[in-house]
């Protein structure tokens, strides 16, 4: 490195990195709502109910992808620091 400074392989790692955090992250909020979408229709939850299910659906996926995407980027910072 210099000074501190970081190179251009560096930075372009750090970049695809978040690229797959995010494409990732992504894919399983997808899936879990796409699950919760499914047991609904496969249960025929309907009226009422089938709103705040779906809205569950719809946050949990959310946590999961958050979830995700924190824990590849802590992961690939966790490796940065010991170099390798």
């Amino acid at each position: 490195m210099d000074m501190g400074r970081e190179s251009r392989w560096e930075k372009d790692a750090m970049t695809v990195e978040i690229v797959f955090a995010l494409v990732t992250a992504s894919v399983l909020a997808a899936t879990v709502f796409a699950v919760t979408f499914a047991l609904v229709v496969a249960l025929g939850i309907s009226g009422p109910a089938r709103h705040p299910v779906l809205t569950c659906g719809a946050a949990l996926g959310a946590a999961a992808g958050a979830w995700r995407a924190v824990r590849v980027l802590r992961r690939f910072d966790a490796q940065r620091r010991k170099g390798h």
